[in-house]
């Protein structure tokens, strides 16, 4: 078919496409992480330590991390709508079973199985709205999709904490499995079938090496290594934040903890700001300004005041999803060969930080409790950049 058939804003197959990914993009990530805002309550719960309940978080994105490598691959074979219906199938079916199960550990596998049905939306979505949406329209579609995913993201985290601090946690997990059946059923009804999807011919082989290209590239490798330390520090900061809250001198319950992560509505502002600003002034200047603005806000969040903490929060989320919508945009910049592998490889090594952010700071938590985050959330952005602008002198001297 020829590129003016595919849908723009003016055909009614374009929003219905935009609404049904939008909403799946705002279940996806509101399940992703429904379970933050709980860990000091598995704590006392299934009497587990702080560590140990942030596998709960960790293993549903090492599950996510495996599902994006291999459903990416098969997408690009089997098709794009099969793997984003499969993805909500996959990720309802855990919230039904979580909290009927008698072992913490049983949650962990049951959510480590539906951070690899979650990865379905991610691994096809995309793909399909540039598939199915022609070039001055799917700008549009992609940042409504982007959006619901930070949209989510704070709903899954803000609901799981007003039902628990009212009823209980597996009331939370209920309510989300009702809702994820009502996305599924919108989008059975409403998404439309793939119109320009193209089954890719080659072998596995092939998306291996594309990957593996871009890990013998030091530039590519220098921006997606910024991926991996943004969620790092933010992940951190966000994983940590309830333990502290909860405790003297706050004594702040889930409810009220739960609030904080209104502070997520700057990533809907975070990331278009970070595109307008980059248009006028530089791609590489504001993404690093969104680093420092990060490290600034996890600083902030030093103080013993829950209204200045908040504004710390505010300052974080906008300097994040600021650096992180940019940082992916570099990576795709920097790529002159196999772009989409470039944008996967991105993907993943954003989620190992989600990984690193939740258990791998476990000994920083309990060593140096929340000051240690902290220092270690700030300090990293600023570290990681210096070495960065360090690196990319050494390589441009190189290539002279």
């Amino acid at each position: 078919m020829e590129e003016q058939q595919k849908y723009s804003m003016k055909d009614f197959q374009f929003w219905k496409i935009t609404f049904s990914l939008a909403f799946a993009s705002f279940f996806v990530f509101a399940s992703m992480y429904v379970v933050q805002p709980l860990l000091p309550l598995f704590v006392s719960e299934f009497n587990i330590s702080v560590s140990e309940s942030t596998l709960a978080l960790s293993m549903t994105i090492v599950g996510l991390i495996i599902g994006l490598v291999i459903l990416g691959f098969f997408s690009d074979r089997v098709g794009r709508t099969f793997f984003i219906k499969i993805s909500l199938i996959g990720s309802v079916i855990p919230f039904f079973l979580i909290p009927i199960a008698d072992s913490f550990y049983l949650i962990v596998l049951l959510r480590f199985i539906q951070g690899f049905a979650l990865a379905g939306l991610p691994a096809a979505s995309l793909a399909y709205l540039n598939e199915e949406i022609d070039r001055r329209s799917v700008g549009v579609a992609t940042a409504l999709y982007i959006s619901s995913n930070a949209l989510g993201g704070m709903a899954g985290r803000v609901v799981t904490g007003y039902v628990t601090d009212h009823y209980s946690w597996e009331t939370a997990f209920y309510v989300f499995a009702v809702i994820g059946l009502l996305i599924l059923v919108v989008v059975l009804f409403l998404l439309p079938k793939s119109n320009f999807f193209e089954a890719s011919k080659l072998p596995f082989k092939k998306d291996i090496e594309g990957m593996a290209f871009h890990l013998k590239n030091p530039a590519i490798l220098l921006v997606i290594g910024i991926g991996v330390v943004l969620q790092f520090s933010f992940t951190s900061i966000w994983t940590y934040l309830p333990f502290h809250l909860e405790a003297e001198p706050f004594s702040l319950s889930l409810e009220s903890i739960s609030y904080t992560f209104f502070a997520y509505g700057l990533g809907v502002i975070g990331a278009p700001l970070g595109g307008w600003l980059a248009a006028r002034l530089g791609l590489k200047k504001v993404r690093i300004s969104g680093m420092i603005v990060l490290s600034l806000g996890a600083f902030i969040t030093f103080s013993l005041s829950v209204t200045i903490i908040i504004i710390g929060l505010c300052v974080l989320c906008l300097g994040f999803f600021t650096a992180h919508a940019l940082t992916a945009a570099s990576v795709t910049e920097q790529a002159t060969h196999h772009k989409g592998s470039a944008s996967s490889l991105y993907l993943v090594a954003y989620y190992i930080g989600v990984t690193l952010g939740s258990s791998a700071v476990g000994p920083i938590w309990d060593s140096a409790g929340w000051n240690g985050i902290v220092l270690f959330a700030g300090l990293l952005p600023l570290v990681y950049l210096a070495f960065v602008i360090l690196m990319q002198k050494r390589l441009r001297k190189k290539s002279i």
